[in-house]
């Protein structure tokens, strides 16, 4: 065996080896949204339990990742921080720890936690990013996410329905969580499907029936409205794919047709924080409340416990982005929202290549439409950990001037550490 054959052997099994660690990340993103309920459902534990168990894993979970990227640098801490939307992510990170100093939060050790855990989020991402290839370890942590997303779909389907026929627990696991979380996930597999990494028909198939089924309605609305500025303007996308796309939400929508007649039945006889009208008046609530503090805000997790029900209905957020981060972090929150997204915008419209500019600014579209009634409780719509990772991609893109086919080389050929087949 030549010594050229010989390296990208080596670099191939070093390769193999490392992306599982950015699969179990990636799996443990998505599959934490369900731990609380299997914790509480399954095993009878006290959601609380379930709740220390989700943030003890976030916070040990690092370990791995050091551990396995110990002596591994690709990347320099440097490099990552060039992008202006990797730089706003760590403002909004350092700051909304600071508010941990100030805030109204009704448990401060839950909200030191909950900082903690997101934190731990973006040391995963960073840490892994920074040894090894990035569209390899981007490629990984997404496969990763999109299991994790399947076995809450699964999950989800198993449960009963709720009364007001969406999936979901009226206690541990909202619909819109689940709807989200399924509609990221196939922006996950679209990227991977672009990239021709294997076959993820059936995956696709049941988080888009998942979705449809959890009655999220922005979330619908939102995915939809991405999908079709997709349409639009990704010129790499065949006639084909296009009709097959449209006839399979056509069918789907059919044959969900009796069950989304008497939900849009029980939801406009309904006037519960589900609806506009319930949401109009957490909104003016919320509202009123941070106008009390509009500089620097109310501080990090503070409105959980903290804003009175709402019925029987307890706000864990603002159920819109721009009031969320208006109400935790006053003027200084809404600075940071729209430097974050403008600085992402900046970004992705650098990229030379339609196809890649179409993705990602759908991908945005859809972040931003969800977050007109629906938000985090900590992070922001597009997480921290998410905004690195496309962006390092954004980037990697930028240099080596197309989307990159993962074949493990040696760090010779590109700034990404990858071979580009044209």
């Amino acid at each position: 065996m030549n010594p050229r054959a010989a390296t990208l052997t080596e670099s191939h099994s070093t390769t193999a080896e490392m992306t599982g660690v950015p699969f179990i990340v990636g799996f443990f993103f998505a599959f934490r949204v369900i731990i609380v309920l299997l914790s509480a459902r399954f095993l009878g534990m006290e959601p609380q339990t379930g709740a220390v168990i989700t943030v003890g894993l976030n916070l040990v979970l690092p370990l791995l990742v050091a551990f396995q990227c110990v002596g591994s640098v690709e990347h320099t801490f440097k490099t990552m921080l060039r992008p202006w939307s990797i730089r706003w992510a760590f403002i909004f990170l350092i700051f909304s720890g600071a508010s941990l100093s100030w805030t109204v939060a009704a448990s401060m050790s839950a909200a030191v936690a909950y900082w903690c855990g997101m934190a731990a989020d973006v040391l995963m991402v960073v840490l892994l990013f920074r040894s090894g290839d990035i569209p390899t370890m981007a490629s990984a942590l997404m496969r990763g996410f999109i299991w994790g997303a399947c076995v809450v779909a699964i999950v989800a389907w198993l449960l009963p329905a709720q009364s007001d026929l969406r999936l979901g627990d009226e206690e541990l696991l909202g619909p819109n969580q689940i709807g989200y979380l399924c509609g990221f996930a196939l922006f996950f597999v679209q990227y991977l499907i672009r990239k021709k990494e294997g076959n993820w028909t059936f995956v696709a198939v049941l988080l888009g029936v998942t979705l449809l089924r959890s009655l999220s309605k922005t979330t619908l609305g939102a995915f939809i409205a991405a999908e079709i500025l997709l349409f639009v303007l990704d010129p790499s996308m065949k006639r084909k794919t296009k009709v097959l796309l449209i006839s399979g939400t056509v069918v789907a929508a059919l044959a969900f047709s009796s069950l989304l007649t008497s939900y849009f039945e029980t939801y406009s006889s309904s006037g519960g924080p589900e609806t506009l009208t319930g949401r109009l008046g957490i909104w003016a609530y919320i509202l009123n409340e941070a106008v009390e503090k509009p500089w620097i805000g109310h501080g990090f997790y503070s409105v959980w416990k903290v804003i009175p029900p709402f019925g029987s209905f307890e706000a864990r957020h603002a159920h819109n982005e721009l009031i969320q981060q208006f109400y935790a972090y006053g003027a200084v929150g809404v600075i940071m929202m729209f430097g974050i997204y403008t600085a992402f915008y900046r970004q992705l419209r650098k990229l030379t290549l339609k196809a890649d500019r179409a993705y990602y600014l759908a991908l945005l579209v859809f972040v931003l439409i969800r977050g007109l009634t629906d938000t985090e409780a900590c992070d922001i719509s597009l997480s921290l950990w998410s905004i690195i990772m496309f962006t390092l991609l954004i980037e990697c893109t930028r240099r080596t001037g197309t989307e990159p086919i993962l074949i493990p080389a040696d760090a010779g050929n590109s700034n990404c550490h990858s071979i580009v087949i044209s």
